[in-house]
């Protein structure tokens, strides 16, 4: 063979390749946390407020934290008795009627998308008089 104290030129291309690829592995880890956090940051927040007897709602979809988004949707829906019914962060919410069931026939839920928490709001009500009353997405 060889002097052992040589180094082949294969050995020499292997180790820069792990080289670069210990660093980019290390970037990769150290870079994480912080795109996390900044993704953390980014949230928005969605809120639907209902008035039971009269129908009347509110709602927002970009809000800066949850707080913001309840309030503004209290605002929005602008009855005394208003109350928030659905509050959600980077989702959606819905708010469904059956108006059959007087003030009692009201139902919310939440989803990733607007078609996904439309066809949940809706099979919670499970009658064909249902109707959609508000919908807001954050995302």
């Amino acid at each position: 063979m060889g002097d052992p104290s040589k180094k082949r030129l294969g050995d020499h291309v292997m180790g820069t390749h792990l080289f670069r690829l210990a660093l980019i592995a290390a970037l990769a880890c150290a870079s994480a946390p912080a795109l996390s956090k900044a993704a953390a940051k980014k949230g928005a927040y969605g809120a639907i407020a209902l008035e039971r007897e009269s129908g009347e709602f509110g709602y927002v979809s970009a809000a800066a934290n949850s707080r913001a988004a309840k309030i503004e949707a209290l605002k929005q829906c602008g009855q005394p008795g208003c109350e928030v019914v659905v509050s959600f962060s980077n989702a959606c919410g819905a708010l469904a009627r059956q108006p059959a069931r007087g003030a009692k026939g009201y139902f919310t839920a939440t989803g990733a998308t607007q078609q996904e928490v439309q066809t949940k709001v809706l099979r919670l009500c499970a009658d064909k008089a249902c109707t959609v009353l508000a919908w807001a997405c954050t995302k």
